[in-house]
């Protein structure tokens, strides 16, 4: 996307980031390991038995006992993730709450949404991300089976116009962008329509309802082994591990389109940054685990810790990236 140029100091200080990331020093600069905590809960933004619940389940059996006597996870969901975001913003600094969230929440929504409840760089401190995945963008049976590379499916729809559609999890969600980008791109009509999550947009578009879905490649996966969507590119830098015989934007000539979604873990403000390390240090750990790893891969998770410091990066970058997209694409802002 880096034919959006922003200004990244002057991107920072509008999302309230110090010109300089905030460094959290190693925990073997402080006196001692902070005590166990006696309860700690993961607050995640959607409902039990999605990915990200998943995931924080996983990574709470491995934290307790040891960063917390007793991890729970909690799902506070409505507002499209923004009640569990706010919740954690309004909790104690004393490394109790955690939230896991996707990455449009922190780095997307500020430029999607006329008012948010919280300010994703002054509200939270990153700690660590807790996976990467990437976007991918199929058909079902409405379009012909010949019909097998982004390029051969923009050149369908400008023949048959009036079936140019494909699904999305919502309006201003990246799916939803992914696919405005190569409408953009290829300076055709591709209408979109917003369902509410990736699985109705999914099911009609492999009914036939529908030409297309761009959603989150775990959930078009099981669909495309069994032949029932072909999917037509995926949006990292680099082809997916669990697709490697489908190319990606990028190799399709849509250099714009690069498009790692991840989901990552947070503090509240003003947590003290002996906490911050001890828990990014405990959730790497749980996170390097092969079983965990091998869990999350069958959803097409890639699980992947980092440091505080690297994560705000990631945030500010990404943010710039996605203020030029949603300009570029004239999205009206969601009240």
């Amino acid at each position: 996307m880096s034919c959006y140029p922003i200004n990244r100091r002057s991107l920072l200080r509008q999302l309230g980031v110090p010109c300089a990331l905030t460094a959290v020093a190693p925990l073997s600069v402080w006196a001692q390991k902070p005590a166990t905590l006696p309860l700690a809960r993961i607050v995640v933004g959607s409902g039990a038995g999605s990915v990200i619940d998943n995931l924080a389940r996983r990574v709470s059996e491995r934290l307790q006992g040891g960063y917390a006597q007793s991890v729970i996870v909690e799902n506070r969901t409505g507002a499209s993730g923004q009640l569990a975001v706010s919740y954690v913003k309004g909790a104690a600094p004393d490394g109790a709450t955690l939230l896991l969230t996707p990455s449009p929440h922190m780095v997307l929504f500020p430029f999607t949404f006329q008012s948010l409840p919280y300010r994703p760089a002054v509200d939270l401190l990153p700690v660590s991300l807790g996976a990467t995945f990437d976007l991918a963008f199929a058909v079902g049976p409405l379009v012909p089976t010949q019909v097998r590379t982004l390029k051969e499916f923009v050149q369908w729809c400008k023949a048959h116009p009036d079936k140019a559609q494909f699904g999305s999890p919502a309006a201003g969600s990246t799916p939803h962008f992914t696919g405005a980008m190569l409408a953009r791109a290829e300076n055709f009509a591709l209408d979109h329509v917003a369902y509410r999550g990736p699985n109705p947009a999914v099911l009609d578009m492999v009914g036939g309802h529908i030409a297309a879905a761009c959603a989150p490649l775990g959930d078009l996966q099981t669909f495309a082994k069994t032949g029932k969507c072909r999917v037509l590119g995926t949006t990292g830098r680099k082809r997916s591990t669990f697709t490697p015989g489908t190319a990606t934007f990028l190799e399709q000539g849509y250099s714009d389109v690069v498009i790692e979604d991840w989901v990552g873990f947070f503090l509240p403000a003003k947590t003290p940054a002996a906490l911050v390390q001890w828990a990014q240090e405990d959730i790497a750990r749980a996170l390097s685990i092969h079983e965990l790893k091998e869990a999350m891969a069958s959803s097409c998770y890639e699980v992947v810790s980092s440091t505080p410091d690297a994560l705000a990066a990631r945030m500010a970058e990404e943010a710039a990236r996605w203020k030029g997209v949603v300009t570029a694409l004239g999205f009206t802002a969601m009240s």
